[in-house]
């Protein structure tokens, strides 16, 4: 059985990497501190001490670093939510459990970037997918699938029972962070009731 060696990267490689990381890092920062909406490209620059050709080698926009950003979290969500399906006792619990570690890690990533946010700015949304989006709306959908074969869940399409858990969850949280002070419970049990119940399961409430 033959091994496949992995070398370490070349000076080239870890220039890349270390380029690549300080953009998305200032990014983080120049967001935190002047918003989404204000933020230029030119202030993300700044930040970095890198040549403007040089961040355009990478980037062609702060639209582009945004869905880099968002591409990262995604990658180190993907595990977490590996890990609680499968420590999940069942479907409902497995969505529970997802649901609120996801408002949690969301609050964690933005809390400061939006506790500065100028008012009225809204949160950006990435149009299309990254391939780290799409582990994660897989590992969604499996669960999804892995529920019906159970009869756990409702015979419905995957796909769209995956695409509309997610939609609910992104929305629900935007909604989650522009609030203060952000409350990551009550949002998790707002959304885990829609998906599992739907407008007639929600819990009544008097204002």
């Amino acid at each position: 059985m033959s091994q496949v060696a992995y070398l370490p990267l070349g000076k080239r490689e870890q220039t890349k990497v270390q380029n690549r990381l300080a953009i998305l890092d200032a990014a983080r920062e120049v967001f935190g501190e002047l918003g989404y909406d204000t933020a230029t490209v030119r202030d993300i620059i700044r930040r970095t001490g890198l040549a403007a050709g040089t961040f355009y080698n990478y980037y062609r926009s702060k639209e582009e670093v945004f869905a880099a950003l968002a591409d990262d979290g995604a990658r180190r969500f993907s595990p977490v939510l590996k890990k609680l399906r499968a420590e999940s006792a069942g479907f409902e619990d497995f969505v529970r459990s997802a649901i609120r570690a996801y408002f949690g890690f969301l609050a964690d990533e933005h809390q400061n970037w939006l506790a500065r946010r100028p008012p009225g700015e809204t949160h950006p949304h990435i149009h299309g997918e990254t391939p780290e989006m799409a582990a994660v709306f897989a590992e969604v959908r499996d669960a999804m699938q892995a529920a019906i074969a159970r009869h756990e869940g409702p015979a419905a399409d995957p796909d769209y029972m995956a695409a509309a858990c997610i939609a609910v969850a992104r929305e629900v949280g935007d909604k989650m962070l522009a609030r203060r002070p952000i409350d990551v419970a009550g949002a998790a049990d707002f959304a885990t009731d829609m998906i599992l119940h739907g407008l007639k399961g929600l819990r009544r409430t008097t204002a």
